[in-house]
C-alpha cells in the first residue's frame, strides 16, 4: 500500500540522498524544511555540505515537473514539495514562531486532505516524534542506516573445549574473529585458526595489554592486512591508548605506514570550529587534548622525549570536514569519539583512504553526543555491521576497564 512519507530536515542533513529510501511511496518535503535547507547551505563543514547536496538534488528534480505538484524520483515514488495556499492561522497548541510546529502543522493538513492514505512523519529529533505522538500523527526514525542490534558483535567468543575440535561453522564464526580456549585465543583468519601474535609479554611502544581483550585488540591493530579496525568500548578500556600505541609502532619502528593522522569529531560536527581563533590545528587543539595525553604518556613509557609534539612530521592532526575530496595513502588514520559520526560521515572519512592507508574508529556507542544518533544509527555501530566478515577488516567489544576501578564502576552504574 503506497503511503506518505513526510519529511524533518534533519533526515535529509543526516543522509543527503534519503529522498531515494522510500521506495515507491509518496514523499512530501514541507516548504518550511525547504527555508531550514537554505539557511543551513552556508554553514561550514558536514552540515552545509549535506544542506548544498540536497538542493542541488532538488533542483535537478525539477527537470521531471513541478516539485509543488510531484515528480518521479529513481525508487519509482514521487517526490513534492507541499505548500499551504489557503493559511489562515495556526491551531493555539502550536507556534508560528517554531519551525518544528510548522512542519507538524504541515503533517496535519497532509493528513487532512488525504485521509486515506497512511501518512507518517520521517524524523531525528525525539521530541519531534514525541510532539507527533501527542498529536495524533504517526512518527518514526529514519531507518535505511539503523544498524539491527544482532548485527552487533563482540568480536570473540568464548569456547570450552579442544581447538582441534573446533567447528567454525557451527559456531558461526567470522572472519577475523577472536576464539578464546580458556588461556589460549586464537584468530579466525583466511579460513583457519592462527594464534594471535600479541600476549600480555609483547611490549608495544612502551606498554603491554594488560588483559586478554588488549590482547586481541593490538592483534587486531597491528595485522597489515586489516585496512580497517573498529573498537567499541566503555571508558577506560584503553582503545585510544592501544591505538596510538601501535600507530606509533608501525609508522616509526615497523615503517608499513609513512604518517600518523588522528582526529575526533567537533560537536556540533563543523559549527564551533570555524568560530575558534587560530590555524585549524590550534582550532583543533582544545578537542585533541585527549589524543595529546595519550601521546604524552606513551612517549613517557618508551622512554623518549615528547617535549615538542607539534613539530614531529609524522604525526598530524587533522579536521574531519578538511579530509573530503583527498585520497590518503599509506598512513594510520584513527578517528576517536567516532560515535558521534553519522553513517553519511564516516562513509566520507572511509572513502579517503588511499593504497596501504589503514583506518581505526573508536568509540563508545552507550556517550553520544549528536541528539540525532543513538546507538544503532551512528557511524561507529553502521559501519561495524556492515564489515563484519570481511578479510580486510576486524572488529572488537572491549568491556574490561583498565583506567582506575573508579572509572570502571562509574561506567557501569551510573
Amino acid at each position: 500500500m503506497i503511503k506518505n512519507y513526510v519529511l524533518d530536515t534533519n533526515v535529509l542533513i543526516h543522509d543527503p540522498n534519503a529522498i531515494h529510501s522510500f521506495e515507491d511511496n509518496n514523499l512530501i518535503i514541507p516548504l518550511p524544511v525547504i527555508e531550514e535547507i537554505d539557511k543551513l547551505k552556508g554553514r561550514p563543514g558536514e552540515i552545509g555540505m549535506s544542506a548544498r547536496h540536497v538542493a542541488r538534488e532538488l533542483d535537478d528534480l525539477r527537470k521531471n515537473g513541478k516539485l509543488f505538484k510531484g515528480v518521479r524520483i529513481n525508487s519509482g515514488g514521487t517526490l513534492r514539495v507541499e505548500v499551504i495556499e489557503d493559511f489562515k492561522e495556526m491551531p493555539r497548541f502550536l507556534s508560528d514562531k517554531v519551525m518544528d510546529d510548522w512542519i507538524l502543522f504541515y503533517t496535519m493538513e497532509i493528513i487532512r486532505k488525504s485521509p486515506d492514505i497512511k501518512t507518517i512523519l520521517v524524523s531525528k529529533d525525539i521530541n519531534m516524534r514525541i510532539k507527533a505522538d501527542a498529536l495524533g500523527i504517526e512518527a518514526q526514525d529514519y531507518l535505511k542506516d539503523k544498524t539491527d542490534e544482532m548485527a552487533l558483535f563482540k568480536g570473540y567468543i568464548e569456547i570450552n573445549g579442544d581447538p582441534q575440535n573446533f567447528d567454525p561453522v557451527k559456531n558461526k564464526v567470522m572472519e577475523n574473529e577472536f576464539v578464546k580456549f580458556d588461556s589460549k585465543i586464537f584468530k579466525f583468519k583466511n579460513g583457519k585458526l592462527i594464534p594471535i601474535s600479541v600476549d600480555q609479554n609483547t611490549n608495544v611502544w612502551g606498554i603491554h595489554p594488560l588483559n586478554f581483550e588488549q590482547s586481541m585488540a593490538l592483534d587486531l591493530l597491528l595485522d597489515p592486512d586489516l585496512d580497517l579496525v573498529t573498537l567499541m568500548g566503555i571508558a577506560g578500556t584503553g582503545k585510544t591508548l592501544l591505538s596510538i600505541a601501535a600507530a606509533l609502532e608501525m609508522v616509526t619502528n615497523a615503517k608499513i605506514y609513512k604518517k600518523i593522522t588522528v582526529t575526533r569529531p567537533v560537536i556540533p560536527m563543523g559549527k564551533d570550529i570555524g568560530f575558534l581563533p587560530g590555524s585549524a590545528e590550534e582550532k583543533m587543539k582544545p578537542w585533541l587534548e585527549p589524543i595529546r595525553d595519550n601521546l604524552e604518556f606513551l612517549f613517557d613509557n618508551a622512554g623518549k622525549s615528547i617535549s615538542k609534539i607539534d613539530s614531529l612530521n609524522f604525526l598530524q592532526v587533522e579536521a574531519l570536514s578538511y579530509t573530503r575530496g583527498r585520497t590518503i595513502p599509506h598512513q594510520f588514520i584513527i578517528v576517536d569519539e567516532s560515535q558521534n559520526l553519522t553513517p553519511h560521515e564516516v562513509k566520507t572519512i572511509i572513502t579517503r583512504a588511499g593504497v596501504g592507508t589503514k583506518i581505526v574508529l573508536t568509540g563508545d556507542i552507550s556517550q553520544i553526543d549528536s541528539p540525532y544518533l543513538d546507538a544503532f544509527s551512528n557511524g561507529l555501530s553502521y559501519v561495524t555491521a556492515k564489515f563484519a566478515n570481511q578479510k580486510i577488516a576486524g572488529h572488537l567489544t572491549l568491556s574490561i576497564g583498565v583506567r582506575s576501578d573508579l572509572s570502571t564502576l562509574a561506567s557501569e552504574i551510573l
